[in-house]
């Protein structure tokens, strides 16, 4: 499968979803601005930036139906050392302590490791979202547990389903046997394991047009069939909503079910859940340097607004002074008990 940037698809350009995403009044679907006035939100402000979610590059090894990132073996989009650096230098001045660490697959980055011990040394809390399927895709990132654990990384793992037909079907062919493998393996260095300061969390997003379950039952459901069937052991499950961004946005657009989604998300919109979308907290910044309210306006080229774009002009002040974009996207982020990077948000 070619990634929804290679196809030429009409969806593949950001401009084209943000078309699509803005026609919302012909088609019934309240603005999402319209809805955050209501509740006294507009225009919605930080809270203050705790979160440098930092994508290190496009790059995958999977590529997989959900994907807002259109993620693939096919990109080349590789965040550089020296945009690394200009991180590490925004960090150094900044009262942040956390770094989400994305991509693609950002262990596919060749400085991915150096990135990690820099950040270590900065002593930032580091989270790696890993596919799983990456540390037993080649040698040479077989020692990625090992490597994880040394740097005291936090783990969050993408695991479709605890059965292989639904996560072969969403993420491709053998990918559960892969990420049992690679479960086993990280459990095997501490991760996941009941006391265990080495957190290893997993990731559920679901597989068609429609919202998650209950994160806890989808969680004590999730431990009850890793352990019974496979002996393996995690810390906490997220619940993530797909958003209408990339490569589900043309599954929605391709399977004519994007106004019902659409629709579903509007009805459930949850105020308590929109005063703490995660980009009020959070700044994230792409492969290239430039800074954006989340990971889905990244997609989406919606650069920040009133403060230099820039992460080699990162200016706390001013960003956390900023007005934070907003599109009909944002209805994933505050649906039913809301959805964010680390799971349900109320």
């Amino acid at each position: 499968m070619k990634s929804l940037k290679a196809t030429g698809h009409p969806l593949s350009h950001p401009k084209g979803q943000i078309e699509l995403l803005s026609q919302a009044e012909p088609i019934g679907i309240t603005p999402f601005a319209v809805k955050l006035k209501e509740i006294g939100l507009m225009p919605l402000k930080p809270t203050g930036i705790k979160i440098f979610q930092i994508n290190v590059g496009k790059m995958c090894n999977q590529v997989c139906l959900h994907c807002h990132v259109d993620a693939g073996p096919d990109r080349k989009e590789i965040m550089t050392r020296e945009t690394m650096q200009q991180c590490l230098d925004a960090l150094e001045g900044s009262t942040i302590e956390t770094v989400d660490l994305t991509g693609g697959a950002p262990e596919m980055n060749p400085d991915f490791r150096w990135f990690v011990k820099e950040l270590y040394a900065l002593g930032m809390k580091v989270l790696v979202r890993c596919n799983l399927t990456i540390i037993v895709a080649n040698k040479k990132y077989n020692d990625l547990p090992e490597f994880f654990r040394d740097h005291e990384v936090e783990v969050v793992s993408s695991l479709p389903y605890f059965a292989a037909k639904r996560t072969d079907a969403q993420r491709g062919e053998g990918v559960f046997e892969k990420s049992i493998k690679a479960l086993k393996m990280l459990n095997a260095v501490g991760y996941g394991l009941e006391g265990s300061p080495l957190k290893l969390n997993l990731v559920y997003n679901p597989s068609g047009a429609f919202m998650p379950d209950d994160q806890m039952a989808l969680q004590n459901q999730f431990k009850q069939k890793l352990r019974e069937g496979y002996g393996i052991e995690f810390h906490e499950l997220f619940a993530i909503t797909n958003l209408p961004v990339s490569r589900f946005l043309q599954y929605l657009v391709s399977t004519k079910k994007y106004e019902e989604y659409m629709q579903e998300l509007v009805a459930a919109f949850n105020p308590t859940a929109a005063t703490s979308v995660m980009c009020r907290d959070t700044i994230s910044i792409s492969w290239d340097g430039l800074m954006y309210d989340c990971d889905f306006n990244q997609m989406l080229e919606m650069e920040v607004n009133n403060a230099p774009t820039h992460v080699k002009d990162f200016d706390m002040e001013l960003l956390n002074a900023r007005t934070i974009k907003v599109n009909q996207h944002c209805f994933g982020c505050t649906a039913g008990a809301g959805s964010s990077c680390g799971g349900v948000t109320s």
